[in-house]
């Protein structure tokens, strides 16, 4: 979770777009099909155009973060520039719309195995590692932001900030209200959905104690294709 568009996402649209195109695509088979670092002059020859076209596709993988690029060193007496090489680079990307974040949801798994014996259940485990990865962004964004005291008008906009940089896609249902449209931890919220809407519900609460939102109600309603977690400004009178 953080405060910030994830960058992420927009690394993911960037190698989208880049291998969108035919040359470009077949070139980035190419160099991992290689299994070595390959030069222009290997592209070029590969698949049968120019070194300079090849080098302009290459140079935009690299840009796309597809490619990582260093140069040869020459064999014995020979001089001259080094050539440069091009391999594929320790990345990754995914793309799903609505927003997908299964990573998150591995790691906050993770953490709770890691701590499982520390609690009565694995669930319990899981759902206190959910509550502590929302607290430490919420955190975060309030030692960075210093917003002071968050009335809940205010509050209800920064945490749906920080909830669609995670994947969420937060939606105000009248001026004391947001709904949540979509659960990034879909589909596996359906074949699990007591488990992962609780996890949702202790990580989206973290968020709010963290950033120390007490004007805030985080509520469990679910409904149909939406994730089940509402945000709630409090009734005038409630305790915090």
């Amino acid at each position: 979770m953080g405060g910030h568009e994830d960058p992420d996402d927009a690394g993911a649209l960037l190698a989208v777009a880049a291998l969108s195109e035919d040359q470009r695509r077949r070139l980035y088979r190419f160099a991992r099909s290689e299994r070595r670092p390959v030069t222009r002059e290997d592209a070029a020859a590969a698949l049968g155009i120019s070194r300079k076209l090849a080098a302009f596709h290459l140079d935009k993988l690299v840009e796309a973060g597809l490619l990582r690029t260093h140069f040869l060193r020459r064999d014995g007496a020979r001089v001259g520039r080094r050539p440069k090489a091009y391999e594929p680079a320790d990345s990754s990307f995914e793309v799903s719309i609505p927003a997908r974040r299964h990573e998150l949801l591995a790691n906050i798994l993770v953490q709770a195995l890691l701590t499982e014996g520390n609690h009565e259940s694995a669930r319990a485990a899981a759902l206190e590692s959910a509550h502590r990865r929302g607290m430490q962004a919420g955190t975060d964004l309030r030692v960075r932001t210093r917003p002071g005291r968050l009335g809940a008008e205010r509050a209800l906009r920064v945490a749906s900030t920080v909830l669609e940089s995670t994947g969420f896609e937060p939606s105000p249902a009248g001026p004391t209200r947001v709904r949540l449209r979509n659960c990034p931890f879909h589909p596996l919220a359906s074949e699990a959905p007591e488990l992962v809407c609780g996890l949702n519900h202790s990580l989206i609460s973290g968020l709010i104690d963290g950033l120390q939102a007490e004007s805030l109600d985080v509520v469990l309603e679910p409904a149909a294709g939406e994730c089940c977690v509402e945000l709630r400004a409090k009734a005038p009178g409630l305790p915090s």
